[in-house]
């Protein structure tokens, strides 16, 4: 690693567990700025629990405990005073299937941005997004269809384009 690349998001000693089921033992991972990450294993290793305990995704998912620490910008996420959705803010999350809302496909990518307070430039932002996820071609004369109407293919774009909207410091993609 270069001297230039900082942590910027890393567990320490991360266990989960769904009720008595183990999921993930003791891992202890960097994940540096500017760098891609892969974690990968056979089906059902805890990949996937791993990814959304870095954005406190489990924490919608009944009898989820997590022990050892998660911290991004050497704050922990799972502190008493830390602030879940300001944690998903800056660490956005794609699904491995695409969940795109049943929304037009400009609604779809300007959710986000319009339901935390950044209703400026919004096209700009739409458009960046799509560009971003190399849709903005497939879809720039469609924008006010609905995004369901898309290919499976398109969809997991879509939702790529929708975490990017948000300018995420983290972007978590379980397989997509």
């Amino acid at each position: 690693m270069t001297q230039t690349s900082e942590v910027l998001l890393q567990a320490n000693a991360v266990s989960i567990a769904y009720g008595d089921q183990l999921a993930v033992k003791t891992v202890t991972l960097p994940i540096y700025q500017h760098r891609i990450t892969s974690i990968i294993g056979p089906s059902g290793c805890g990949k996937s629990t791993l990814l959304r305990s870095f954005n406190r995704m489990n924490d919608f998912i009944d009898q989820v405990t997590l022990t050892g620490e998660i911290s991004f910008n050497d704050q922990n996420i799972y502190a008493p005073d830390a602030d879940p959705v300001a944690v998903r803010l800056n660490i956005g999350m794609v699904f491995q299937k695409p969940n795109p809302f049943p929304k037009t496909i400009y609604d779809n990518v300007a959710w986000a941005p319009k339901i935390n307070g950044l209703k400026d430039n919004m096209d700009d932002r739409v458009e960046q997004a799509l560009k971003q996820a190399a849709l903005w071609d497939e879809v720039k004369d469609r924008l006010h269809e609905s995004a369901l109407n898309l290919s499976g293919g398109q969809q997991q774009r879509l939702c790529i384009a929708r975490a990017l909207a948000m300018n995420p410091l983290v972007l978590l993609m379980d397989e997509p």
